[in-house]
């Protein structure tokens, strides 16, 4: 599997529930699918994940049916297709569109007021219309919709979620991308993808200690090697705490310690008990550094 497919099958783990949510999370879905019209909505993905969502999204989110699925048995991309009018009509309803009296689309604000339907209407797009580039080659996630309008608001949306896009356009698509590992990570932290979000900064963090150790070895490789050496141990127990508890389990001063390693992998010790807030020093910094091996190695042997 791609690392964009892995992405899209964490975020399919939250089974659509609420009928709010699951409205909103469609709703990104259709803007940033194949075909959304009077005529058809056709929905095509080679997510298997995302596949096995749909149906249960779309019988939440509006009550009714695919006309057409992929054969269960596929290998590759499938189809999704609804073409009777009546569902047509009641999905378009549902976003306060007419039928018949639809020229282009516009993302209607009113659908996202619920607290977590901005989160769910972005993830519904990124699944239909979004990828992700293994960070171990560069950094890049995109959204892509046929939609000018709807590109151009959602840059809105995101900026709302506290995260900055740019924007272009490719083969007649419309698109907002993220180019920088930080906000990338965001982003799936916000859609609720916590490991993929930690796959990226890990990444990050194994090029950037890469980089140090490149720059150190001429002038302290001992000190260097130590350093480095650490700063790896206590980011591995990080991650191996981030996968079975998340790092919200941890009680706040070792998160903030936790936090400030994942943000500083090439900083020392002193360093980053100056960094702290408020400062501390470099032993108490330390000692809570340690309690997180400490605590990772529990998880190790249990």
């Amino acid at each position: 599997m791609s690392f964009s497919s892995d992405a899209k099958a964490e975020l399919c783990q939250s089974r659509p529930d609420k009928k709010a949510l699951a409205l909103a999370e469609a709703y990104g879905v259709l803007l940033y699918c194949n075909a959304f019209s009077a005529r058809e909505i056709r929905i095509i993905t080679a997510s298997t994940d995302f596949a096995r969502r749909l149906p249960r999204l779309f019988r939440r989110a509006f009550n009714l049916d695919f006309d057409q699925l992929p054969p269960e048995d596929r290998t590759g991309k499938g189809s999704f297709l609804i073409r009777d009018r009546k569902k047509l009509a009641r999905i378009f309803e549902a976003f306060g569109l007419e039928l018949d009296g639809t020229l282009s689309q516009h993302i209607n604000f009113g659908v996202l007021e619920e607290e977590g339907s901005m989160e769910a209407f972005v993830r519904g797009a990124f699944l239909a219309g979004g990828s992700v580039t293994d960070p171990e080659k560069r950094y890049h996630l995109e959204l892509a919709t046929p939609h000018q309008s709807v590109s151009r608001e959602m840059v809105s949306v995101l900026l709302d979620m506290d995260l900055s896009p740019k924007e272009t356009r490719r083969s007649g698509n419309a698109l907002v991308y993220f180019k920088k590992a930080d906000l990338i990570a965001d982003f799936f932290t916000r859609l609720g993808a916590p490991v993929t979000a930690m796959n990226i900064m890990t990444a990050k963090v194994d090029k950037e200690m890469r980089n140090t150790i490149t720059r150190q070895i001429n002038c302290d490789s001992a000190n260097a090697d130590k350093t480095v050496a650490a700063a790896q141990g206590q980011l591995d127990a990080i991650r191996r705490i981030v996968r079975s508890y998340g790092l919200d389990a941890l009680p706040e001063p070792l998160k903030d310690a936790a936090l400030l390693r994942i943000t500083n992998p090439a900083a020392s010790l002193a360093d980053l008990a100056l960094l702290s807030s408020p400062p501390v020093t470099k032993s108490c910094l330390s000692h809570r550094l340690k309690k997180i091996m400490a605590l990772a190695e529990t998880l190790e042997a249990e």
